[in-house]
């Protein structure tokens, strides 16, 4: 499928080049007048506004008439315009979105870790890509920059940035908008904003509100098939205020307040391949069904082919004693402020202060069973963030300079309660029955304790303050006519405390499974210590833990400085053409790992930062007349102690790969034959993986499992191709129509790469490294290529005033999974049931708009 989608790519690069989505123009370029000032818009990815196509650096600039016609309502679907930007979301709502930049993201569902890609939304950086999961409304730009960034933004960030800007307070005109949507699955949206001057050419007022309510398109089915809710919804709300003036003295800013509300549920997982503890009977044997608890229809054991992992998508069933439950309330304050102090320089300030809270209930197991629950997932991420920028002109215009500071204060309380339900001994029965021939009965731990583990209840705490300080410097100096000389650098401190504790606890199953160790058979110790003392339920500190690998409190400090740094060299060639050449070196944080498991055995609970060295050339080109431009890029980036996390069944382990690699080659166009039509095309070819050498000298079992892999949701290639066409039919009256296909190339979708064997098939096969590299694939990790169609169609009235418009988004309904794990509690290795969080199926509806 890889090789269709390559040579698909290709064909269309011979018949022209391939996609950025909109391109900007220099307001002070003189060369304003030879240029086609048509659809373009304002990128500030240097932090001044540039002609896109002059910037030496990979920038992808989407209008908000793009995010309307591709209908993208969040971050996460910014990946249908920018080729190199994917992104996915798993079990939470609030702590499991993963968004990628040339193969490069941070896997998630632990608080403690930063995102590989930064978001700023006004500025003002975003503490977790959770944080910044509101509506998209109201939007001027966005833009995402590829490849580490740092000398620029407030914050460092190793793949990449998103850089979002909101519509700002207008002083000249009362002016507003409002939209409303209906669509399958009973969604329903409105959006609207109202922007009024107060104080006329010097002060405006301007509020911006957006609702959107939808169905779950899963449904939630306990082990008796019965439909007990649904999943994968939206509910949720926005309100966003601003107060902005710009005087004659050249003074400008504005005061940004928002809040916003989501009920959304999120997520639910398909199983796509069953235990074989299940089909062979263990489950019905201790008494759990023969489906073991999944109340969807079954998947043959065998049938590990795409087709029938299809099937399994395709019902779009998920089995659960209870739907999920979120509740996320979301605020904060931005201000920005521009004050210029001479001709040539201008100070720039931005300060921001966001509260995160989220409230979170789930069934953790997966299955109808009542096995492992979390009634309660308390969240609190506070932030205050603030940047000092000084940046000007000398030299008569050659020098554009930038210094500046940086602070973040960021404290993290998060509270889970972990359950063990009325079905939990029975699982363990199962997962034990091939071992122990069904001997031990239906509940062994049980049968040797004499204690139900059911009711079992525990709230673990984690907690963490972290501060940052930078200093950093943007400079750009024009060495000779069409040479330019870009240098900047960036001083880091980071410095974190948090760590665990436990405030309550009944755990007896614990205590009572270490007490019986001595009737238990040897070879079963390992399982009872591991099921029967849960990581995420265990009491902590138990006096066994100095000699057991048992749940350990931690409080622990991480500090870590950095100078990050790049050069890049310019040259026009033209006023049409120009290149570049650069290399960043860059970096993001280390930290905690905020888990119960982090200091078992005695662990350092901390991980290392992440650096990567990246290198990069473009050549940018547009014709005098805008008619075709074409921007290409190639990279490559070499990781050291890239940041993991990954699902083991019954644990998350975070660990540093010692290497890590991306490279590749981006193509972008616009291609514009009329006034009325418009080409977008664009590919991404990329090789993102674990090398083969990429373990180090003190490597785990895990990191060697992923050397010679892929990284995790990083296909070979992604190829865009859409048009616009528009009609007048008469003076007032405008047609339109606009549709896109993106394709994707095969993708590994799970953190883990390989099923690693049990201590017994290392010593057989002769050693560990043996052992991997004849061990087979993990089962249903790969998802192959796919095509996606989103389609648009309408009239526009009054010169744009009002339009009515009817769209599809993934015309031909792929079913599509992100995100692809071992089911908890639910086998080991080869026997490991694997569940899948899908991607949304076809969706379609109508939009009607009006402008004042």
């Amino acid at each position: 499928m890889t090789r269709k989608f390559a040579t698909f790519a290709c064909g269309l690069m011979a018949c022209s080049a391939l996609t950025t989505p909109a391109f900007a123009q220099d307001q002070d370029s003189g060369e304003q007048a030879t240029r086609n000032t048509d659809n373009v818009i304002i990128v500030t990815a240097t932090r001044r506004a540039q002609d896109v196509q002059d910037i030496p650096l990979a920038v992808t600039a989407i209008s908000p008439q793009q995010l309307e016609a591709q209908r993208v309502v969040n971050i996460q679907q910014i990946a249908a315009l920018a080729p190199s930007f994917t992104a996915s979301q798993a079990q939470l709502a609030s702590g499991s979105v993963v968004l990628r930049v040339r193969g490069i993201g941070t896997t998630s569902n632990n608080i403690g870790f930063e995102s590989a890609v930064g978001i700023f939304i006004d500025g003002a950086y975003q503490a977790r890509p959770g944080v910044a999961l509101s509506e998209f409304v109201d939007v001027e730009r966005v833009e995402v920059l590829r490849g580490p960034q740092g000398t620029l933004f407030g914050r460092n960030t190793s793949a990449g940035a998103l850089n979002i800007t909101n519509v700002r307070p207008d002083v000249t005109e009362f002016s507003g908008f409002v939209n409303a949507e209906y669509g399958n699955f009973d969604e329903k949206s409105l959006q609207g904003a109202i922007n009024v001057p107060i104080v006329k050419d010097t002060v405006a007022l301007r509020l911006t509100g957006a609702y959107r309510e939808r169905d779950g398109f899963l449904d939630v089915v306990n082990r008796a098939g019965t439909k007990v809710g649904e999943t994968n919804d939206v509910d949720q709300w926005l309100v966003r205020g601003q107060i902005g003036w710009d005087t004659e003295s050249g003074l400008r800013g504005r005061i940004i307040a928002d809040y916003s509300k989501s009920k959304s549920s999120c997520c639910g997982a398909i199983e796509l391949y069953q235990s074989p503890l299940v089909t062979g009977g263990a489950y019905a044997a201790v008494g759990l069904g023969a489906n073991g608890g999944n109340g969807q229809p079954s998947v043959s054991p065998n049938a590990r082919d795409q087709g029938a992992f299809e099937q399994a998508l395709d019902n779009r069933t998920v089995s659960a004693n209870f739907a999920p439950i979120a509740d996320i309330d979301n605020y904060g304050v931005t201000g920005e402020l521009e004050f210029p102090i001479s001709e040539n320089a201008d100070l720039i300030f931005i300060g921001s202060y966001r509260k995160y809270q989220s409230f979170e209930n789930y069934d953790s197991d997966f299955t109808g069973l009542d096995i492992f629950n979390v009634p309660g997932l308390d969240l609190e991420i506070d932030n205050w963030t603030a940047e000092l920028r000084l940046q000007g002109e000398a030299a008569e215009g050659k020098l554009n300079y930038m210094v500046g500071g940086f602070y973040s204060d960021e404290t993290i309380d998060q509270s889970i309660t972990f359950t063990l339900g009325q079905d939990f001994g029975e699982n363990v029965g199962a997962l034990l029955f091939v071992p122990t021939q069904g001997q031990l009965g239906a509940n062994p731990l049980t049968a040797f304790t004499g204690v139900d583990p059911a009711g079992t209840r525990t709230t673990n705490r984690f907690q963490q303050d972290a501060k940052s300080y930078a200093v950093f410097t943007h400079n750009s100096f024009e060495i000779t006519d069409g040479l330019e000389l870009t240098v900047g650098a960036r001083y880091s401190w980071e410095e974190k405390s948090g760590g665990f504790t436990q405030t309550a606890t009944n755990n007896r199953i614990c205590p009572a499974t270490l007490g019986a160790l001595g009737i238990i058979p040897a070879a079963l110790r390992p399982s009872f210590i591991g099921l029967g003392c849960f990581g995420f339920t265990a009491p902590a500190d138990l006096p066994q833990a100095a000699a057991l690998p048992l749940v350990r409190t931690f409080q622990s400090d991480f500090d870590d400085e950095e100078l990050i740094y790049t050069v890049k060299l310019g040259y026009e060639f033209s006023p049409f053409v120009s290149s570049y050449a650069s290399f960043t070196h860059g970096y993001k944080a280390g930290g905690i790992n905020l888990d119960t498991t982090a200091a078992v055995a005695g662990a350092d609970p901390t991980f290392l930062s992440e650096e990567v060295d990246a290198y990069e050339i473009g050549v940018k080109g547009q014709t005098p007349n805008g008619a075709l431009t074409v921007n290409v890029a190639a990279f490559y980036e070499e990781f050291s102690n890239f940041q993991v996390l990954e699902f083991t069944g019954t644990a998350f382990a975070t660990f540093n790969v010692p290497l890590a690699e991306t490279k590749g080659i981006e193509v972008e166009s616009v291609i514009r034959p009329t006034d009325e039509l418009t080409f977008n095309l664009a590919a991404t070819f990329l090789e993102a993986t674990y090398p083969d050498d990429c373990a180090g000298t003190q490597t785990s079992v895990q990191v060697l499992a992923l050397c010679g892999n892929t990284l995790t949701n990083a296909p070979q290639v992604v190829a865009l191709a859409g048009a616009m066409w528009e009609k007048p039919i008469n003076d007032s009256v405008e047609l339109f129509l606009s549709g896109q296909v993106r394709l994707e190339g095969d993708q590994r979708t799970s953190t883990q790469a390989i099923i690693l064997p049990g201590a017994a098939e290392v010593a057989a096969n002769g050693g560990l490294q043996q052992a991997i590299d004849n061990a087979p694939p993990i089962i249903a990790d790969i998802q192959d290529g796919k095509a996606f169609v989103n389609l648009r169609a309408g009239l526009r009235f009054g010169d744009g005033a009002y339009a009515i418009e009817g769209w599809v988004n993934n015309l031909t309904d792929e079913v599509v999974r992100g995100v692809t794990f071992n089911t908890t509690l639910r086998g080991s290795g080869a026997a490991n049931s694997r569940s899948a969080f899908t991607l949304p199926p076809r969706q379609y509806g109508v939009t009607l708009r009006a402008r004042f």
